[in-house]
């Protein structure tokens, strides 16, 4: 046809055949055409799915069918190669604009915290292919090509800086007032250290992003902290790290999220509740550093020990509160005048300190510690202080009463059932007065 003088008509039939066929290859791929206007009105789940099909049919194309059509044009053409390389030139810039211009919708999109991930690897999935791009396309359209592919890795980089910045916005809107029942793990930290594990596991690549964005400014920039307030993360070995945008973000979350617990910790009219409660939700945050080796090697031993001395602070905390009171009753100061013991005294003794174990059972029965290396933990530490301390004054003054109904008016537990009833703490159970269950 060219050597006939139908060059124009052969390189149409060409173009039209061989776009149809590309068409048709990215719909099997699950890949639609999508205007911007289309993609700013798609729910998320259906805009998910797209990305997913999107990152497979890009990946596709720049490592695949592009060299393959490169091969198919030349072969054809192969005697006029400035038409097979502009015919080349033309449709893979086609396909390659529509490609990008998916992506840039995604990046002006409204952005929310579940999109950060498909941002993400959509950026990575332009960052590998820009340093191809020179042995991909021909020299007349790869630096356009190149241009349109970096600003809309710009964009998606900005965008996901943006979008894991509003993290904060998330932590600092979280102001309930009702506390979570039984001093559980707040929801807010579930979410915060389930979302940054994953984040985390994106580690290299948001370091890139905030890297090469750091200059941007973000609405509360004013409030920002200076570098030098953050310490670097030891586990990345890397003596950079002070200087890691990303690190300074990811400390910046972990410390609203710190302030915000213990905001919460204050809704608790009982302060042995308060500690329970940052208990439960120190020891969730550090096993989830614990169980990743991502987030773990971003925020450091250092931070991690002295999170886990919090931990241990909060535990003494409630011990003092609750069973400090209680250790109180079995004090021997007072009980002896003039070398004999007191009967009234001690008989108040015993009645204080029953009525106190029973208030205690009641009400922490009811408390929650969900980690059960935790719960047991304070259930040996409890355990340890009181029963000892109950059965020396157990056997020190039980036999000042008469045997019988005065012993059993005023003795209402052995050692035994106090390590039982120590037991049922923290379950979240409710239960009555341990006097009603007795027989």
């Amino acid at each position: 046809m060219i050597s006939s003088g139908y060059e124009t008509e052969c390189c149409q039939v060409y173009t039209i055949s061989r776009r149809h066929l590309f068409d048709e290859t990215l719909h099997k791929l699950g890949l639609e055409k999508h205007s911007l206007d289309d993609i700013q009105k798609m729910h998320w789940e259906s805009l998910e799915r797209e990305i997913v099909s999107w990152v497979k049919a890009f990946k596709e194309c720049t490592t695949v069918y592009f060299s393959g059509e490169r091969k198919f044009v030349e072969a054809v053409f192969a005697d006029y190669p400035s038409i097979s390389s502009s015919l080349f030139s033309n449709l893979t810039k086609g396909v390659m604009i529509q490609l990008l211009n998916f992506a840039e919708g995604i990046a002006i999109s409204k952005r929310s915290a579940e999109k950060l991930f498909k941002t993400l690897d959509m950026y990575e999935a332009l960052r590998e292919v820009i340093p191809k791009m020179d042995n991909l396309f021909p020299a007349d359209c790869v630096n356009e090509l190149k241009h349109e592919t970096s600003n809309v890795r710009t964009r998606l980089g900005v965008a996901a800086i943006c979008i894991f910045c509003d993290l904060e916005n998330s932590i600092k809107a979280e102001t309930g007032r009702n506390p979570v029942p039984g001093g559980a793990v707040h929801p807010l930290t579930r979410y915060t250290m389930n979302y940054l594990r994953y984040a985390c596991e994106y580690k290299d690549t948001l370091e890139l992003v905030f890297r090469e964005h750091s200059k941007i400014e973000r609405a509360d920039s004013t409030s920002r902290p200076e570098r030098g307030e953050y310490e670097a993360g030891e586990g990345s070995g890397n003596a950079s790290d002070d200087q890691s945008p990303f690190y300074l973000q990811l400390m910046r979350v972990m410390d609203l999220l710190d302030s915000n617990l213990e905001t919460k910790a204050k809704l608790y009219k009982d302060v042995a509740l308060s500690s329970i409660f940052m208990m439960n939700n120190g020891r969730y945050i550090l096993q989830k550093i614990k169980g990743s080796a991502e987030i773990n090697s971003c925020i450091g031993e250092t931070w991690y020990r002295r999170r886990s001395s919090d931990l241990r602070q909060y535990h003494k905390n409630y011990q003092r509160e609750t069973w400090g009171r209680l250790l109180q009753c079995l004090s021997h100061e007072g009980l002896s005048v003039n070398g004999k013991v007191a009967k009234p005294v001690l008989k108040e003794r015993f009645k204080s300190f029953n009525a106190l174990f029973d208030e205690i059972h009641k009400t922490q029965s009811t408390w929650v510690v969900s980690d059960e290396q935790m719960q047991s933990e304070l259930r040996v530490s409890i355990s340890a202080v009181v029963i000892p301390a109950y059965r020396s004054f157990l056997g020190r003054f039980s036999q000042v009463f008469d045997a019988g109904r005065q012993t059993e008016k005023y003795v209402k537990f052995q050692p035994e059932d106090i390590e039982t009833y120590i037991e049922e703490l923290f379950d979240g159970n409710p239960n009555s007065s341990i006097f009603k269950k007795k027989p």
